[in-house]
C-alpha cells in the first residue's frame, strides 16, 4: 500500500494549487480519504475529511469555501483543490486513508504561500 502526494510548491497569496494523492495497493472507492496539514511549529490539522454521519465533507472554518476534496476513481487518485491561498496555508500537506483497522499516510507535499 502506498500513498504519494504531489502538486505542492511556492505560490503567491490568492493563487490556487491542486494537490494529488495517488494510491496503490487498494481502491480508493471503498475507503475514506483525509487531508491534513502541519505548519512549522504547529500541530497537525485536518483540512478535509469525510463526515462519518451524512456523507458530506468536513472542512474547518480556516479553509471552508476555499478547499475542496474530491476523487477520480478511474485514476485511483484523490485531490485537494485549494483556492485563494493565504500565507497561513503554508504547511506540509498529507493524505491518509483508513482501511479497516489501519491508517496509511503519504510522505507529504510542501505548500508555501508567500509574496
Amino acid at each position: 500500500v502506498q500513498l504519494v502526494e504531489s502538486g505542492g510548491g511556492l505560490v503567491q497569496p490568492g493563487e490556487s494549487l491542486r494537490l494529488s494523492c495517488t494510491v496503490s495497493g487498494f481502491s480508493i472507492s471503498t475507503f475514506p480519504m483525509t487531508w491534513t496539514r502541519q505548519a512549522p511549529g504547529k500541530e497537525r490539522e485536518v483540512v478535509a475529511a469525510p463526515s462519518k454521519f451524512d456523507g458530506s465533507t468536513y472542512y474547518p472554518e480556516s479553509v471552508k469555501g476555499r478547499f475542496t476534496m474530491y476523487r477520480d476513481k478511474a485514476k485511483n487518485t484523490g485531490y485537494l483543490q485549494m483556492n485563494d491561498l493565504k500565507p497561513e496555508d503554508t504547511a506540509v500537506y498529507y493524505c491518509s486513508m483508513d482501511r479497516y483497522a489501519d491508517t496509511y499516510w503519504g510522505k507529504g507535499t510542501l505548500v508555501t504561500v508567500s509574496s
